[in-house]
C-alpha cells in the first residue's frame, strides 16, 4: 500500500504530507473545545446543547492533540454535507493538519487512509459499495433472525441459572460478534475469532493503554487469511461473494471493505442492543408493556437511534476548496465531523425537545452517498431485534440490578455505549 508520494506503509493507514492548516491561535477556532478527556462523556447531549448556544450549527473543537477540526451540530447541515460530496469529500489525503499528526494518533484509525470504501469517491466508491450492496443483498433475513435467535439463546443458556448477569459483555457485545462472522464466512467461537473481535474493539474506540495502530494490523491479517480461504474454497456467505462478482476489486481491497462491513455490524449493533435494553429496563413507558409487545421493541430500537445513537459522531468529511457552512469559513483541507447525535435531536426539529418512536428520519446510518450501503441498516435491525426479543421472551422478569443512575457510559466521545449493565432475573433451568 502506498501513499501520495510511492512511499510503502507498514498500516496502510497513510499521513500524506499536506499544505500546513490553521496556525495556532487562528481566530476561526477561538474558544473551541477539545473532544478528549471531556468531563461531558457521560452526558454529550449537555456538550452538543453548550456548543450550540455559543456556535450555532457548526463549531469549532480540537480533536486529541489539540488539532483544529469543525463538528457539525446542525440537522440541516449534517444532511448538506453528507449530500454534497463535491464539496465535502472522503478521502483523507486532503486534510491540512497532516504535518501535525503523529504516526500513533489515537484517531488514525479513523482518518489514516485506506484502500476501503470508506475513503473512496465517485464511480469508484459507487463500483465499491455496490459489490458490497449485493453481498448483503443475497442475505436472507428469515436466515439471519434464525441464526441470530439460536445465538442468543446459546449465549442466555450460559447465564440463565444463575439469575444475574452482566449484559454488555455476555450478551449485547457477543451476539452481533457471532452473526458477523457467521454472515461472512468466519468459524463463530474459536480463538482466533474471539481475538479479532477484541483487535477490532481496541481500533474503533480504544481505552487508556491499548494501541489502535497495532490492534488494526492485526485486523487486516485476519481478514486477509480469510479472504485466502474463501479464494480457495468459496462458499454460500458474504465474503465468497464479494470475491465472485466481476468487479475487478483486488484481494487488499476486498479485505479493507470486510473490515468495514464487519465492523459497522459489530460494535454499532452491540451498542443499540445494550442501549436498548438499559431504555426498556429504566423507562416506565415501556417497563409496563416490554413483556408482551413487540411494537414496544420496535419502538425502543427506533428511540435510542434518535437519543443514543451507538455511533455519536463520525470523523468524517475533508474540505475540497474553501466554503461556507452555517455561518463558518471553511478552509480547503479543514477536517469536518459529522455529530450524527446533536443533528438528531436538534431543536430545529424537535422544537419540543422529544422524538416521536415511528420517526425514521433520523441520520444514525448517516446519509447521501457514503451512507451505511443498503440493506445493511435492515439486516443491523434484524439482529438487534432478535437480541431483544429474545432476551425478554426467555427472562420476562428480567430487572436491572443496579439503580440506573449508577450506569456508566462508556469514556468515549465517538461512540454511545454502556461499560456493563447488570441485571438479575429468575433462574431459568436449562436442559
Amino acid at each position: 500500500m502506498t501513499d501520495l508520494t510511492g512511499h510503502e506503509t507498514e498500516t496502510g493507514l497513510v499521513p500524506p504530507g499536506a499544505a500546513p492548516g490553521p496556525p495556532p491561535g487562528c481566530p476561526a477556532h477561538t474558544g473551541a473545545v477539545s473532544l478528549s478527556g471531556l468531563e461531558y462523556q457521560q452526558t454529550p447531549s449537555q456538550l452538543y446543547r453548550a456548543l450550540r448556544r455559543e456556535h450555532g450549527p457548526v463549531a469549532p473543537v480540537l480533536l486529541d492533540g489539540d488539532i483544529p477540526a469543525w463538528l457539525v451540530l446542525g440537522y440541516a447541515e449534517v444532511t448538506y454535507v453528507t449530500a454534497h460530496d463535491d464539496l465535502f469529500a472522503r478521502d483523507s489525503r486532503r486534510w491540512n493538519q497532516w504535518h501535525a499528526i503523529p504516526a500513533d494518533w489515537p484517531l488514525m484509525p479513523f482518518v489514516g487512509y485506506q484502500p476501503s470504501v470508506l475513503f473512496t469517491e465517485g464511480p469508484e466508491h459507487r463500483r465499491r459499495a455496490g459489490v458490497i450492496t449485493r453481498a448483503l443483498e443475497a442475505v436472507d433475513q428469515f436466515e439471519l433472525a434464525h441464526w441470530c435467535r439460536g445465538i442468543a439463546h446459546n449465549l442466555i443458556d450460559a447465564f440463565a441459572g444463575s439469575g444475574r448477569a452482566e449484559l454488555m459483555s455476555s450478551f449485547a457485545h457477543a451476539l452481533p460478534m457471532r452473526a458477523a462472522v457467521q454472515m461472512c464466512g468466519m468459524p463463530a467461537g474459536s480463538q482466533d475469532t474471539e481475538a479479532l473481535v477484541r483487535d477490532l474493539r481496541i481500533s474503533l474506540d480504544a481505552h487508556e493503554g491499548d494501541d489502535p495502530v497495532a490492534a488494526y494490523v492485526r485486523v487486516q491479517e485476519r481478514i486477509q487469511r480469510l479472504v485466502s480461504d474463501k479464494r480457495a474454497a468459496p462458499g454460500t456467505d458474504v465474503t465468497s461473494r464479494m470475491l465472485d462478482q466481476a468487479a475487478g476489486l483486488s484481494d487488499t481491497e476486498i479485505v479493507q471493505d470486510l473490515i468495514s462491513v464487519i465492523a459497522a455490524a459489530q460494535q454499532p449493533t452491540a451498542n443499540w442492543i445494550c442501549n436498548t435494553l438499559r431504555l426498556l429496563l429504566t423507562d416506565d413507558r415501556f417497563a409496563l408493556s416490554v413483556s408482551g409487545g413487540r411494537l414496544s421493541v420496535g419502538q425502543a430500537l427506533n428511540e435510542v437511534l434518535w437519543l443514543d445513537t451507538p455511533t455519536q459522531n463520525f470523523i468524517g468529511r475533508w474540505a475540497v476548496r474553501d466554503t461556507q457552512l452555517g455561518g463558518r469559513q471553511i478552509r480547503a483541507g479543514d477536517c469536518v465531523v459529522l455529530g450524527l447525535a446533536a443533528a438528531n435531536t436538534d431543536p430545529q426539529i424537535w422544537p419540543e425537545g422529544h422524538v416521536g418512536a415511528e420517526n425514521s428520519a433520523h441520520l444514525s446510518f448517516s446519509n447521501g452517498e457514503h451512507r451505511c450501503p443498503y440493506p445493511a441498516p435492515l439486516l443491523a435491525d434484524v439482529i438487534a431485534r432478535t437480541a431483544v426479543e429474545t432476551l425478554m421472551e426467555r427472562l420476562p422478569d428480567v430487572v436491572l440490578a443496579v439503580e440506573p443512575e449508577e450506569l456508566a457510559w462508556r469514556p468515549s466521545i465517538w461512540m454511545r455505549g454502556l461499560t456493563a449493565l447488570p441485571v438479575s432475573f429468575t433462574p431459568v433451568i436449562v436442559r
